[in-house]
């Protein structure tokens, strides 16, 4: 397999959106500029309308982070020390950091190993009479099983915070990321779908009194000004990130096409390159091999990749295109030396972070997130990539193997 590009191809390119847009956003920022209205105001509360009406929700509530968006939604429903939420160890930090933060314990669950996200067939298990919320994750880009989840929260009376920082856009079953759960919690951190030129984030919601909380909680609990009801904090989002936010969410489902199409080209290119593994035994089985990646067959430097999972009732935005390879951290040195971008989303699974200590997990406790730690690898996806570039990723990766079968 020959490609024509033989440039660099990074793992995003945010100079090549703005290129396009640049007119807009600065027309935008220059109105809050000149209005010299920065903290909250009229461009927050415009994108708070049209964050929710995207997400198929009533309520918006802009804030200074996805991490903080988290954190917040904690806050609202008085996450407590000793109180314990259910979550994935396989995600970003922020996910547990933000139950730590509070003095409560993250109960994990492991992954399906196919999607990346929380097994619900393991979840319920997980229940004790602390238990206050289940935090799933909808991991790159793909919502989570909901159905299920929303079942159990039910029968248990427990709070569901939908941590889609990665999935603005995302369906299952029709209904949109952060509309299923009682909170949804977004991320506007430059590398997302829908990002902006610092951090941002914001918290979605169908419940009014929740709604009224969080944007108590976001602004130093203060109601009017200088009168404090409860400890809030400082979680307001700018007006200068709103303003950029706004033009950018005029175009995110055409960018979120893009991505499609470029995961559709994958596809199609690894195919041709005769790369395309179907998933090994490990990983239908619940990936067994957990720790002992020694009997996980794709440890064996097969040249197969395998490709992420696109699932029949879901909408996945792509906000990365990740893989499982054998090989992996040398596969990785090939494309680095060649300027492929890519990136390992996520080496360390957060039972295993050195900050989490105290909570006692081992290696072998969730295997299949164990597994994805070991065998993952994200590849360019951003919507301006041409089919040459992405034809060099494959070729490159092609070439990888070519070598090591030798």
């Amino acid at each position: 397999m020959t490609s024509q590009f033989d440039g660099p191809v990074p793992l995003l390119d945010l100079k090549a959106q703005y290129a396009t847009l640049r007119e807009e956003i600065q027309a935008a920022m220059d109105q809050v500029v000149e209005a010299q209205y920065f903290i909250l105001g009229p461009e927050v509360q415009g994108l708070e309308k049209e964050v929710a009406a995207y997400s198929q929700c009533e309520f918006g509530i802009g804030i200074s982070s996805g991490t903080d968006a988290l954190l917040v939604a904690l806050m609202a429903i008085d996450l407590k020390p000793g109180d314990e939420v259910i979550t994935t160890p396989y995600t970003f930090f922020a996910t547990a950091g933000s139950i730590a933060r509070l003095g409560a314990k993250a109960i994990f669950v492991d992954i399906d190993p196919l999607s990346y996200n929380i097994d619900p067939a393991a979840l319920e298990a997980a229940i004790t009479p602390r238990t206050k919320a289940i935090m799933p994750v909808h991991l790159y880009g793909q919502m989570a099983e909901m159905g299920p989840i929303m079942d159990i929260a039910e029968r248990h009376d427990l709070i569901v915070i939908e941590d889609a920082a990665q999935a603005i856009g995302a369906e299952y079953r029709g209904r949109r990321a952060g509309s299923i759960g009682h909170f949804g919690c977004f991320s506007f951190f430059p590398s997302k779908n829908l990002g902006g030129f610092g951090d941002g984030g914001m918290v979605t919601t169908n419940d009014p009194a929740l709604a009224d909380r969080v944007g108590l909680l976001r602004n130093h609990g203060y109601r009017p000004k200088y009168y404090n009801k409860v400890l809030g904090g400082n979680f307001r989002l700018d007006a200068l990130q709103a303003a950029v936010l706004r033009v950018k969410l005029k175009y995110l489902d055409s960018w979120s096409e893009g991505r499609q199409r470029n995961a559709a080209t994958y596809r199609r290119l690894f195919a041709e390159a005769g790369l395309l593994g179907e998933a090994p035994a490990c990983l239908k089985e619940d990936c067994q091999a957990g720790g002992r990646l020694e009997a996980c067959q794709l440890s064996e430097g097969e040249p197969c990749v395998i490709l992420p999972a696109e699932l029949p009732d879901r909408r996945h935005i792509y906000n990365q295109f990740v893989i499982r390879v054998p090989r992996r951290d040398e596969l990785l040195a090939h494309l680095q030396q060649a300027k492929i971008g890519c990136e390992i989303y996520y080496p360390v699974p957060l039972h295993l972070q050195e900050c989490f200590a105290d909570w006692a997990y081992q290696v072998g406790d969730f295997p299949a997130s164990e597994c994805a730690a070991h065998q993952t690898l994200a590849l360019p996806i951003y919507p301006e990539l041409s089919e040459a570039m992405l034809a060099r990723v494959v070729a490159v990766i092609a070439e990888f193997y070519k070598l090591q079968a030798g």
